[in-house]
C-alpha cells in the first residue's frame, strides 16, 4: 500500500470518496457531520466539526495526512501544520471541480485507476440527468437558499446542479462568489422580483421551514410560494462538494423539477 496510511477527514466528502474507492481502512478519524456512508459513523472516531476540531484527539490518532475543505478550515489546518501534520485543503467550487477532486484524491492514495473509473461513472450519471432535463417542455426558475438568517443563496456547484437538473438559478451571478458572506442577500425583495417557480431550501444543520419562508413580507407574490413549490433538499446531499452532490443531490433536484414540469404539461 502506498500513500498516506492514517488519514483524518475533516469534512465528509473525502470520507465518502475513500469508502467508494475501497480505501476506507486508511481513515482513522472523521468529521462529526459525516452521514455518508452510514457505516463511517459506526466505524470511525469523530474528531472535528466544520470550523473546529479536537486537535489533541487528532494528534493521538497519529495521522500522516489530514484532508479538509476551504478557507473556513484554515485555522484548523494551520494548527495541525504547526503540530507537524501534513494537510491538504481542497478548495473546489464547481461540478467539474468535484469530479476532478475524486481523481486527485484517488491518485493521492495510489488508487488512480479506480478513482478515474469512479469519476467517469459520476460524470455519466450527470450526463443522464442532463439528457432527461433536455426533454422538459419548460425550465423553471429556481431560488436556492443555503441559510435563512441572513438569507444566503446557493454556491456554484449547487447552481450548476440546478442547471443540469433542468432549472435556471435565479441568482447565477452570486453563485460565482466563493464565500458565503459574499452570497448574502442584502434585500429579500430581490427574490420577489426574480419570481422563482421553485424554492429549494437546504439550511445547513437545521430543518428547512417552508411556512416561515412563505410568511416573509411580500413573498406571497412569488410563483413558488403561490403554488406551494417550496422543497427541502437535505444539506448532506448538496452542500458537501463530493459524490453525494453528483448523485443523490442532483437527482433530488431533478425529481422536483420534473414533478413541477409534469404538473404543467
Amino acid at each position: 500500500m502506498i500513500g498516506p496510511q492514517r488519514i483524518v477527514c475533516l469534512t465528509e466528502e473525502p470520507t465518502e470518496t475513500l469508502y467508494a474507492l475501497g480505501e476506507q481502512d486508511r481513515i482513522v478519524g472523521i468529521s462529526g457531520f459525516t452521514v455518508r456512508p452510514p457505516q463511517a459513523r459506526r466505524e470511525k472516531p469523530k474528531v472535528s466539526a466544520f470550523t473546529s476540531a479536537k486537535i489533541d484527539e487528532i494528534l493521538k490518532l497519529r495521522p500522516d495526512l489530514a484532508i479538509g475543505f476551504s478557507d473556513i478550515q484554515a485555522d484548523i489546518a494551520a494548527e495541525l501544520v504547526r503540530q507537524g501534520v501534513e494537510v491538504w485543503i481542497s478548495n473546489h467550487r464547481s461540478v467539474d471541480g468535484i469530479v476532478d477532486y475524486v481523481r486527485r484524491l484517488g491518485a493521492l492514495v495510489g488508487a488512480a485507476m479506480r478513482a478515474n473509473a469512479y469519476a467517469d461513472v459520476l460524470q455519466r450519471g450527470l450526463d443522464d440527468v442532463r439528457a432527461q432535463a433536455a426533454r422538459l417542455p419548460r425550465r423553471p426558475k429556481v431560488y436556492f437558499e443555503e441559510w435563512d438568517e441572513p438569507q444566503i443563496t446557493g454556491i456554484r456547484w449547487v447552481s450548476e446542479l440546478i442547471g443540469i437538473a433542468g432549472g435556471d438559478d435565479v441568482f447565477p451571478e452570486m453563485a460565482r462568489e466563493p464565500l458565503a458572506k459574499q452570497r448574502i442577500l442584502a434585500d429579500g425583495s430581490e427574490v420577489v422580483r426574480r419570481a422563482p417557480d421553485i424554492i429549494l431550501g437546504s439550511w445547513c444543520g437545521k430543518k428547512f421551514r417552508p411556512d416561515k419562508v412563505a410568511r416573509r413580507p411580500g413573498w406571497e407574490a412569488i410563483p413558488a410560494v403561490r403554488d406551494g413549490e417550496l422543497h427541502e433538499i437535505k444539506s448532506p446531499l448538496v452542500l458537501q462538494p463530493g459524490p453525494a452532490a453528483l448523485t443523490d443531490g442532483v437527482r433530488a433536484i431533478a425529481d422536483i423539477v420534473q414533478a413541477w414540469a409534469a404538473r404543467r404539461a
